[in-house]
């Protein structure tokens, strides 16, 4: 059976989120740029079994309204702590984030580490984000610098559906197409909504700030810790594949899982996997990974 979601007010928006299963810690999953919790059924439909699972789409994405706020790491804490307070969520909460969702939960867990138990870091984005701009990647950069995602997305806001949808011929991956239906289809349609792509400009013009700004907050609270990193080799055969060249994606591979690792070292009660043949969407290549790691510390 299909995840149904439901809305909530905060901060004066409507916002759409999605909770399965009533009992057990609660997890609360922050989804990453551009991404819907939608990606993650079968990662909601395991854990539910034993866990209340919380999610929510940030103002701009899914069908959660967005009016002309800043979205950054500070406005998804608060709305964690709005979404927390209105579920009636009293308890320490295990906080997973992917990629920017990551940073955010970086965000949350200094800032409030008394209503963490724990947290997982899905390929998540780095506080030192800014070392990816020093590479010399000219090929990968050509068309996807900040700027130059920044420009298209203030483009795209300004389309309609049918604009969107001619423009980006949105698709779904061999794994998202064994889904039910009607997942698929939300998946589909949340490419083409020019509200998404108003999110992204505000949240990518302000995500360099936002890691100075976490780095300053103070210790990352020693709870338990789990990180999670993609398969470097398998993406850089992926990206010989779409005729990138080699010695590029390997600098930016190699640098990338430096990151990850470093956010080892953010608690001393932490634990590194690198999940085998997994793209940057971990939840979707290898679900079991991240079923697995939250049930194993869900238990401890």
């Amino acid at each position: 059976m299909s995840n149904i979601s439901e809305f909530l007010t905060i901060n004066h928006n409507k916002i759409e989120i999605l909770q399965k299963g009533k009992n057990g810690t609660p997890v609360i999953i922050l989804t990453g740029m551009g991404c819907s919790f939608d990606e993650w059924y079968d990662v909601i439909d395991s854990l539910s079994k034993s866990n209340r699972v919380v999610m929510f789409h940030r103002p701009g994405l899914g069908e959660s309204e967005i009016r002309n706020e800043v979205r950054n790491t500070q406005a998804v804490v608060k709305e964690i702590n709005e979404l927390m307070l209105l579920l009636g969520i009293l308890e320490p909460v295990l906080l997973v984030g992917h990629s920017y969702g990551g940073l955010c939960a970086q965000h949350f867990v200094k800032e409030h580490p008394k209503k963490v138990a724990g947290i997982v870091l899905v390929d998540s984005t780095s506080v030192d984000l800014k070392v990816i701009d020093e590479l010399d990647i000219p090929v990968l950069n050509e068309g996807s610098t900040d700027d130059i995602w920044k420009e298209k997305c203030n483009s795209y806001s300004l389309m309609s559906q049918e604009e969107l949808r001619k423009i980006i011929n949105p698709t779904l991956t061999r794994k998202q197409k064994q889904l039910p239906l009607d997942i698929q289809q939300r998946l589909i349609n949340f490419q083409i909504n020019p509200s998404l792509y108003k999110a992204m400009h505000s949240e990518i013009s302000n995500w360099k700030q936002d890691a100075d700004n976490i780095k300053i907050l103070g210790k990352f609270p020693d709870v338990p810790l789990i990180v999670i990193g993609r398969d470097k080799e398998h993406n850089i055969r992926l990206g010989t594949e779409d005729g990138l060249p080699e010695s590029e994606l390997r600098l930016f591979e190699e640098k990338w899982q430096e990151l990850i690792m470093d956010q080892v070292n953010l608690s001393l009660n932490s634990k590194l996997i690198l999940a085998q043949e997994a793209s940057h969407l971990i939840h979707v290549d290898r679900p079991d990974i991240i079923i697995e790691s939250i049930t194993w510390m869900v238990k401890e």
